[in-house]
């Protein structure tokens, strides 16, 4: 009963603890789960593409992973949430966890490179974590039969854990399209392979309270992000404010459930 319609878009209304929660005891107890922490980009995608949006409220948790999410539903909903749950930080919460249950976790998407970097990055930060198998992004489409493959991949490493880092939307499709196909969550994760790489700069504290990361990646990144955030955050603004005035009636398409025959690997 978390979740709440944002702009047709159901996000949970979670803290850190409880997405966390929930997570590690899918795997303990070897179940399909997919989530993903959507920002105004994230919602904004389902709003724009119905087949889209009705595989995001198919996820077992979408968490607010921007402030301005955090303030949609505490805005429609009355939820009094005091933080986001923002990915990069939820992805520690949970290995944090992961390393003390002993749970083997499999990272698939981005480079080789980052991967590279990323790896002893987390072993510095989790000594005790159990790294089964990784696999970079094809960035390509999925063939025939590739699925099942690199479903297989993962469960004979014996990974309990499937953290994804292919960026939105492509990371939600591939959770979306491989979750029946495995007994273990899956966590899309956004930027969080390159965060805790060290590839990309976390900004400012103060920024990310006051909802200002998009400003922060648009300095860093304007060539490849000033369409999403000129563009996607004025939209938003405008849905919200007609959700909450009742002039848009924002209705949550039911829950997908056929498996997509094509999506990025």
């Amino acid at each position: 009963m978390t979740k709440k319609n944002v702009l047709g878009v159901l996000v949970d209304a979670t803290d850190y603890a409880e997405a966390t929660e929930q997570v590690v005891a899918a795997a303990q107890e070897r179940r399909p789960l997919a989530l993903t922490a959507l920002a105004v980009h994230g919602v904004m995608t389902g709003v724009l593409d119905r087949a889209h949006n009705a595989r995001l409220n198919s996820f077992d948790v979408v968490t607010p992973d921007g402030q301005p999410v955090r303030w949609a539903l505490n805005l429609l909903h009355g939820a009094q949430l005091t933080d986001r749950v923002y990915g990069p930080t939820l992805t520690l919460h949970v290995l944090s966890r992961f390393a003390d249950e002993g749970l083997p976790v499999y990272l698939y998407g981005s480079t080789e490179e980052t991967l590279t970097r990323l790896i002893p990055a987390l072993e510095r930060m989790f000594p005790a974590l159990k790294i089964a198998g990784v696999e970079a992004s094809k960035f390509r489409g999925v063939q025939p039969g590739e699925d099942v493959e690199i479903a297989d991949r993962i469960k004979a490493s014996g990974a309990r854990l499937v953290l994804v880092g292919l960026g939105c939307p492509r990371q939600e499709t591939f959770a979306y399209a491989m979750r029946p196909l495995l007994d273990m969550p899956l966590m899309a994760v956004g930027a969080a392979f390159d965060y805790h790489a060290g590839l990309l700069r976390q900004p400012p504290p103060w920024m990310q309270r006051a909802g200002l990361e998009w400003f922060w990646r648009l300095g860093l990144e304007p060539k490849r992000l000033w369409r999403r955030y000129v563009i996607l955050n004025p939209a938003y603004l405008g849905r919200l404010f007609a959700q909450k005035t009742g002039l848009w009636k924002a209705r949550p398409p039911a829950p997908a459930t056929e498996r997509p025959t094509t999506f990025a690997v």
